[in-house]
């Protein structure tokens, strides 16, 4: 269950980046900062991900 909270905001941090990149004047002052927690976020579920797929 934990990994479908994980997985949601996943998603919706997805999305806003995504918006950003279709629509660059509608995006909001912090959507840099969303780019960059998402990309991290990311990295981090996927590392933890296959490291778990490892064993």
């Amino acid at each position: 269950m934990k990994n479908k909270y994980v997985l949601l905001v996943l998603v919706l941090l997805n999305a806003m980046v995504l918006l950003g990149q279709i629509w660059p004047e509608g995006a909001p002052p912090f959507a840099r900062k969303i780019n960059i927690i998402f990309l991290i976020c990311s990295l981090l579920y996927f590392v933890v991900a296959f490291s778990k797929g490892k064993k």
